[in-house]
């Protein structure tokens, strides 16, 4: 038992690296749409560490004004297992420079199959 969970947590720390490093923006958000996951381009894009962004609201804080609506239905339907991609995401940063991506909304589920949030990939 041992050895499948130590292998168990090589591929969660492969996996928590490559979110870490990818050449996009990557965010992760539960149920209640507060910050779980930030990586680091993200963070280099908006001028916002991980640590200043977990446990924050994805939507109030990190979204234009008139684009909150739009976003908070992509999300709310990725919570549903309603799957987005190719949504033009307007991201505004820390100096409140605006940016677009065009995200991937992906429902986000343990290891039972239940939805526990979505991340977004840029």
């Amino acid at each position: 038992i041992r050895e499948i969970t130590s292998e168990q947590q090589r591929n969660a720390d492969d996996l928590a690296r490559l979110i870490d490093t990818a050449n996009a923006p990557i965010f992760g958000v539960d149920l209640e749409g507060m910050v779980t996951e930030w990586n680091r381009k993200a963070a280099d894009m908006l001028g916002y560490t991980k640590d200043e962004t977990i446990g924050k609201a994805f939507v109030q804080n990190f979204i234009q004004p008139e684009d909150k609506t739009s976003v908070e239905e992509v999300i709310q339907r990725a919570m549903t297992g309603c799957e987005t991609a190719n949504f033009t995401l307007p991201l505004v940063s820390k100096m409140m420079k605006c940016y677009t991506v065009l995200l991937n909304a992906t429902t986000r589920r343990d290891a039972k199959g239940k939805i526990t949030g979505v991340v977004g990939v840029g």
